[in-house]
């Protein structure tokens, strides 16, 4: 039902026909295309919605909300121009028509419209696209950058073309005039509440009886305008103030998020070095237990192979003794034999005349005489096997220790022994040739004395028995003695190798004497890297209080622009306002950017966004309360 105003101008004014075409009376409407018809009247409605939304809302003077009706009715127009050729897309449920698809790909041209996008994605009222497409209008009518958005995106005309028909009005210039316009728009303060609102079933009809104007109104517009054009002026110019005061803030935040970054990994920084210098004193520590562990184990082994080494003496010098006492022996025992070999050859001279009767006597001491001579050459083999090893020992203990020099005697004093027996073994040789030049001589003499000296042979025999007795003692005695010789080298060689493992551990001990230096250099050297360290920390931190005091200063200066609450200095407050709990390093300072009081960050870690700033800010619990009271008040 229309006003009586509307029918009594029908007649002069433009008829708009149910396809929204405006006709005027004497006019052929099939002379001129119908799209352009419809972009012109859209184009007329959003001048008239837009001048109206701006005139009431600087006549009403403060925050406008969702029950406002013109900005309704400017929701509703701008809904029907983003409509206006849009492109019917096919899917599952029908035929669709969603302005979403457009509004959504503003967030790729514009990073800054992905707050928007997330946020009416994460509102859950909402499950159509056409509720979504609203509540972005709205949102970007809040934060006055709809005017930036629709610009950006009607200059894409190749991401146009996937949603909009050629003739739609965001593809021809009317959609650039209506962009114009909105630029307007910045100077209203909305703050809207989308969550609560039911966006999806919303009836988007315009009511044209808030456009119809009589001639006073008309009169008072024109002294309105005047007025208005000069509040927008100063308006627009505090507000470019107020956005340069920002942007210089944003500069000073971030580059003081910055020095509290470097700083925090400064101070890690020290406390990692702190921790390796405690861990390589803990080290040193334990490296100079260690070291003196192994002096100790050191001593004690010296001391116990020193234990060793005298035992060894004693043992060798008492072996030494009975080998003495061993060569006395043989000595007595080769002197026995040589009177008995003098005794039989004066037998044999005596009984020259007897030769018949030896022959066969002299036989059996040929044969006797032959294994004699064999087992000479075999003692004699052996003298010089033995003569070589004493060599080899010799030359060994030469290059021992000056402890051994008493053994190189004793082994000097049986080489002269082993000389003495092979002289008198010489000697026995020279004699038995003698013998047997004798008995050749005494063959035809010894012939006739054969039967009358066959006792006297056996008795020969059995002596010359024992004496083969004896040489086997001796050959055991040497072998023995070979054997204890070869027990003396293997003790020569395990002192050797104690030695040189005792050299090896105080080369070890040098080692951890250098390692311990390096350590005690590297000490030294973190330790200036700490002192440093420390410095750059009082630096940065005298930076850091200079900074803030700018900072001060020119949050100080903003809430002296913008008027309305008092900015709290920070050296003014050292207790929270809520919890009254003192302020400290762990305990931090922050501002209510609507009250301007100071608090601790569990009494004000809410957000929510204020007329000055459109972005969610920080506010204090009290200051939230009553926001959401405002606003709920607002939205019944």
């Amino acid at each position: 039902i229309l006003p009586k105003a509307w029918v009594a101008q029908r007649s002069k004014a433009p008829h708009l026909s149910a396809r929204g075409v405006t006709t005027v009376p004497g006019s052929n409407p099939a002379l001129r295309d119908p799209m352009s018809m419809e972009r012109t009247n859209l184009l007329n409605m959003a001048k008239l919605s837009i001048k109206g939304l701006i005139e009431s809302a600087l006549s009403f003077g403060r925050t406008l909300d969702s029950d406002y009706p013109p900005l309704q009715q400017f929701f509703v127009v701008m809904e029907h121009c983003l409509k206006h050729g849009l492109k019917v897309k096919k899917s599952f449920l029908g035929y669709n028509k969603s302005l979403w698809g457009p509004l959504e790909m503003v967030e790729k041209l514009c990073p800054e419209a992905g707050e928007i996008a997330a946020s009416v994605r994460d509102l859950p009222g909402l499950k159509t696209p056409l509720g979504r497409a609203r509540a972005w209008l709205r949102l970007a009518l809040m934060q006055k950058r709809l005017a930036d958005y629709l610009r950006l995106l009607i200059t894409r005309k190749d991401l146009l073309s996937d949603f909009y028909d050629n003739s739609a009005v965001m593809v021809e210039e009317e959609g650039a005039v209506i962009v114009g316009l909105l630029v307007g728009l910045n100077v209203i303060d909305a703050n809207l509440c989308v969550k609560g609102e039911d966006l999806d079933t919303q009836v988007g009809v315009i009511d044209f009886s808030m456009y119809l104007k009589n001639d006073i109104d008309d009169y008072r517009s024109g002294e309105r305008n005047g007025q208005i054009a000069a509040i927008l002026d100063q308006k627009n110019y505090v507000e470019e103030l107020n956005r340069q005061l920002n942007s210089s803030v944003h500069g000073l935040q971030g580059r003081v998020d910055n020095l509290e970054k470097s700083n925090s990994i400064l101070i890690e920084e020290l406390a990692i070095a702190k921790n390796n210098i405690i861990k390589l004193q803990e080290e040193n520590h334990q490296l100079r237990n260690e070291n003196t562990i192994i002096l100790i184990k050191a001593q004690q082994q010296l001391e116990v192979t020193q234990v060793d080494v005298d035992v060894e003496l004693d043992t060798y010098k008492q072996s030494r003794q009975g080998l003495d006492e061993m060569y006395n022996e043989a000595r007595r025992q080769l002197r026995e034999e040589c009177q008995l070999r003098q005794d039989v050859e004066n037998e044999l001279v005596v009984q020259v005349s007897m030769k018949q009767e030896m022959d066969l006597a002299m036989k059996l001491l040929e044969k006797d005489i032959h294994e004699k001579q064999d087992t000479l050459i075999g003692l004699r083999h052996q003298l010089d096997e033995v003569k070589a090893i004493n060599v080899e020992m010799y030359t060994k203990m030469q290059t021992s220790d000056d402890g051994m020099k008493q053994k190189n005697d004793m082994i000097t004093r049986l080489e002269e022994k082993t000389n003495q027996i092979t002289a008198t073994m010489k000697q026995l040789e020279q004699r038995l040739q003698e013998a047997e030049r004798d008995r050749w001589t005494a063959e035809d003499g010894a012939r006739k004395f054969k039967h009358d000296f066959a006792n006297k042979a056996d008795s020969l025999q059995k002596q010359i028995a024992q004496r083969e007795k004896q040489m086997q003692q001796l050959e055991t005695d040497l072998k023995i003695e070979k054997e204890w010789r070869q027990t003396l080298q293997n003790d020569l060689e395990r002192e050797r190798d104690i030695v040189a493992q005792l050299s090896a551990e105080a080369q070890q001990i040098n080692g951890l004497k250098k390692e311990f230096h390096r350590l005690q250099d590297e000490n030294s050297q973190l330790k200036g890297i700490c002192e440093e360290q420390e410095q750059a920390l009082e630096e940065l931190g005298c930076k850091l209080s200079e900074s803030k005091l700018k900072i001060e200063d020119i949050k100080e200066a903003n809430k002296a622009l913008q008027g309305g609450q008092v900015w709290l200095k920070d050296k003014d407050a050292t207790h929270c306002k809520l919890c009254e709990k003192e302020f400290s390093i762990s305990r931090r300072k922050h501002h209510c950017r609507n009250c301007g009081e100071i608090f601790c960050n569990a009494c004000s870690d809410n957000e929510l966004p204020l007329p000055a700033s459109p972005k969610p800010v920080r506010v204090c619990d009290t200051c939230h309360a009553l926001l959401l009271q405002r606003c709920s008040s607002n939205a019944t």
